[in-house]
């Protein structure tokens, strides 16, 4: 066999033989995945110990060798950005001992809060390749703590932006420029010492990417980097001969551009696969919003990227991924490539789930075997002030996101209680962790039953928690997150969730409904907080659900009583729910199904205003309305939202009503 025929057989680079570069290629991952543990092991952040960060190995251009295994979605796509950007900022300013830092959205970063490391990797005088670390720090300054402040329309209110910056110089440390750094965060201490271990994990990985010089020889080792990513262009573009070839567009949508009337902010996709590869064009996309609820052109990229390679598992990342996945985002000035200086922090809760689900819509299609609905949307709450448990009254921030669900699937229910589509990797806040470091006491944290969308295949289902602020002064609340009326949907027939949005004091006088998108609000020691992660849309039509498995999601306490037979048209009776025992009344369940499937489609036609006053009068409750109505107010208060809710009736029109027989 030739070398030629060995390369197209096997994927191997013609100049290196099979076994040696099958050994690179893991020993790169091996050496990412040895950085991300010794961030794990040093870092001072909760939050960067609850694996929000990731790692990637570079080639001497900057291009991505290899990804680490437990990477967060967002930031794939992005490290490679931030690598090249140092580049293109130092030329050939660069030396043996240099440690760069990064977070700057409009070089290609995510958000101010993800700081990244990148050291060079020399061999003498050469460059092959750079180590790099990106982790979020717990607050990077602006006008809230914790960074998230949901009214900031530019970046200046939304804390420090670091352009390419040296903190290492041929081994030494510059001191004063990490101290301006650090000091700009309203905990300099926990940012120092994130910002030593980032740092000393990228030294990790070049002590591995030296050892394997050392035993292989420069060239051998710099080949296989390219090769790797040789490699996993091969693969994707073979996939893809066996795909069909065509054109498909959808839309997803924010809840509302602060800034205009009421309404649903489109996020188009338009995805095209042909002989060359596959292509995005995301024309018809709004303009940039009001808020920070916006994404630049790295996080716009990363969603593309992560969203595809969802239907590609079992591919390797890296930049012969990205040489197959091209993308047309438009020119600045939109909600997917905002542009500086508009506000970006909470793209992640913005444009990037919407494109990820909207891409999950289209390769539903393409590979109906793997299709999946809508999964639920990526939140964070973050309550920070001055810590009354302590004589100095240190500024503490608890940062928290939740698991939700996501979509049903094509041949099984969808996954409940899981990390976000943003960020697949990341661990849920052990509560225990949460109420040593800040005056904030867990008082509920729980799977919401009837959260899942209902489908023949349900959503997986979400969470509920809660807590009761205790010694704390002059302490705000912010949350960001989204889909309070961009509801998680279903597909294929399949019915949505449940609206995001926090509640204050719920049950008392004092009870508030906070929305799905604030900050700065204050709070007090003993006020109560509570917030649902939505389930995932529901797959198929609702009516075709096996009632055996209806009545097995009941005693599982995913789906109420009520709902069962309100949702999927299914009786059940309860016989001892002591002991778990229910039976479902067929003669019942078929007539049921009968009465919803002649009357469902009607229920989308009636007046949106009469619908509003009976939930205002108690008569519908939130799932009527989003489920059998598709009526979308506001939650605290039952006013009607009159245009998202037209565009919110056309949306389940074409997802839902359409498939119902």
């Amino acid at each position: 066999m030739t070398a030629t025929d060995a390369t197209a057989t096997t994927g191997t680079p013609a100049d290196l033989d099979p076994v040696t570069f099958e050994v690179l290629k893991n020993a790169f991952a091996t050496a990412v995945d040895l950085m991300s543990e010794q961030i794990m092991r040093t870092c001072y952040s909760f939050v960067i110990y609850a694996r929000d960060f990731s790692s990637a190995l570079c080639d001497a251009e900057g291009n991505t060798v290899m990804q680490g295994t437990g990477d967060i979605a967002v930031h794939v796509g992005t490290l490679h950005f931030q690598c090249k950007a140092v580049l293109e900022e130092f030329g050939d300013d660069v030396h043996p001992g240099d440690v760069f830092a990064i977070n700057d959205p409009y070089r290609g970063g995510t958000h101010f809060n993800d700081v990244s490391f990148i050291r060079p990797i020399f061999v003498g005088a050469e460059i092959i390749g750079f180590a790099q670390n990106k982790g979020h720090w717990a607050d990077i300054g602006g006008t809230v703590p914790g960074s998230f402040d949901v009214n900031a329309q530019e970046h200046f209110g939304e804390g420090l932006r670091i352009t390419p910056v040296r903190v290492w110089h041929r081994g030494r440390f510059l001191h004063d420029v990490a101290q301006l750094l650090v000091s700009n965060t309203r905990s300099p201490y926990s940012s120092m010492g994130d910002l030593n271990a980032q740092a000393e994990a990228t030294a990790v990985c070049e002590r591995e990417v030296l050892r394997l010089v050392d035993r292989y020889g420069k060239d051998t080792v710099v080949a296989a980097m390219g090769g790797v990513q040789d490699y996993v262009e091969r693969i994707v573009r073979h996939r893809l001969t066996e795909l069909p070839r065509g054109t498909w567009t959808t839309v997803d949508h924010l809840d509302a551009d602060p800034g205009q009337p009421e309404g649903l902010v489109p996020v188009v996709v338009t995805m095209t696969i042909d002989e060359d590869g596959i292509h995005y064009d995301l024309a018809g996309s709004a303009p940039a919003v009001s808020t920070f609820l916006n994404s630049g052109y790295g996080t716009t990229h990363s969603a593309l990227y992560a969203g595809t390679k969802t239907f590609f598992p079992e591919v390797p990342l890296n930049s012969g991924f990205y040489r197959v996945v091209q993308a047309d985002i438009g020119s600045e000035g939109t909600v997917v490539n905002a542009g500086w200086p508009h506000a970006v922090t909470g793209f992640c809760s913005g444009p990037y789930e919407k494109l990820m689900n909207g891409i999950f819509e289209i390769w539903s299609q393409v590979m109906p075997e793997r299709a999946m609905a809508c999964a639920f949307n990526l939140e964070y709450l973050l309550v920070g002030g001055r810590d009354a448990r302590t004589a100095e009254r240190s500024y503490f921030m608890w940062y928290d996101w939740m698991a939700g669900g996501w979509g049903g699937r094509a041949t099984k229910d969808g996954s409940g209680a899981t990390a976000p589509v943003f960020g697949a990797g990341l661990a849920v806040q052990p509560v225990e962790g949460q109420e040593r470091l800040s005056p904030v006491l867990t008082t509920a944290h729980r799977i919401v039953t009837d959260s899942g969308g209902p489908g023949r295949h349900r959503g997986g289902c979400g969470l509920e928690k809660g807590g009761t602020l205790t010694d704390c002064e002059t302490t705000v609340m912010s949350y960001c997150c989204d889909r309070a009326r961009s509801i998680t949907w279903g597909i294929e027939g399949g019915l949505p969730s449940v609206p995001h949005g926090v509640w204050l004091n719920k049950g008392t006088e004092e009870e508030r409904f906070l929305g799905s998108t604030f900050s700065g609000v204050p709070v007090r020691p003993g006020d109560a907080f509570t917030r649902p992660s939505a389930g995932g849309g529901g797959f198929g039509d609702p009516l075709t659900r096996d009632p055996t498995e209806v009545v097995e999601d009941v005693i599982d306490g995913y789906v109420s009583v009520e709902r069962a037979a309100r949702d999927y048209g299914v009786v059940v009776t309860p016989i001892d729910p002591e002991l778990d025992r229910y039976e479902v009344d067929r003669a019942a369940t078929e007539e049921l199904r009968r009465e919803i499937a002649a009357a469902r489609r009607g229920w989308l036609e009636e007046d949106a205003d009469d619908v509003a006053r009976r939930y205002r009068a108690g008569e519908l409750d939130i799932l009527d309305l989003v489920r059998r109505y598709g009526v979308i107010v506001d939650w605290g208060t039952g006013q009607l939202h009159a245009t998202t809710t037209r565009q919110y009736r056309e949306l389940m029109a074409k997802r839902s009503a359409a498939h119902w027989t």
